[in-house]
């Protein structure tokens, strides 16, 4: 879904957006805003690519990261909720990844955790883009997230 028809979408619905972006770095909100008139629907977005920011900005419990690291499910979920909670939006969408080079045999390269919070209980996903190069996992990564926005706002 395009960022347009997703905005037109969330506007139909009274939905409103946050992102809780890390490895996109602020792409998905960057793209909703490129948008003139997004701000009926696009609420705020958090960019934590530090641990500290994740853990400042969104309340992060330091022992979820210790226990599974910032490119996980339970990070991912930790971050939707936490960018919820903390902004006046009904919907949350959150990205933590390893977009490359590199990775490690346990954490590759592509690996992107993914959650959405509001309009129902919270869900988390781990998408594997492959290696195709750090540019193309952060546009599939924005690209995925602006699905999972699209189908909870189809829901709401």
């Amino acid at each position: 879904m395009e960022p347009a028809e997703l905005l037109a979408l969330c506007r139909s619905k009274g939905v409103t957006i946050a992102t809780a972006e890390s490895c996109t770095g602020g792409m998905v909100g960057a793209a909703l805003t490129d948008i003139a008139g997004s701000s009926d629907v696009f609420e705020r977005g958090f960019i934590t690519y530090s641990n500290t920011a994740k853990i400042e900005m969104l309340g992060i419990r330091p022992e979820t990261l210790d226990a599974h690291g910032a490119v996980s499910e339970e990070i991912a979920r930790e971050m939707a909720e936490g960018a919820l909670a903390r902004s006046n939006a009904s919907l949350a969408v959150s990205i933590t990844g390893i977009a490359g080079p590199g990775g490690s045999e346990h954490k590759p390269e592509g690996r992107v955790c993914f959650a959405i919070a509001g309009h129902g209980p919270t869900e988390a996903e781990t998408v594997e883009f492959g290696a195709p190069g750090r540019s193309a996992v952060r546009d599939a990564a924005m690209r995925h997230a602006f699905a999972l926005l699209a189908a909870r706002a189809t829901a709401a």
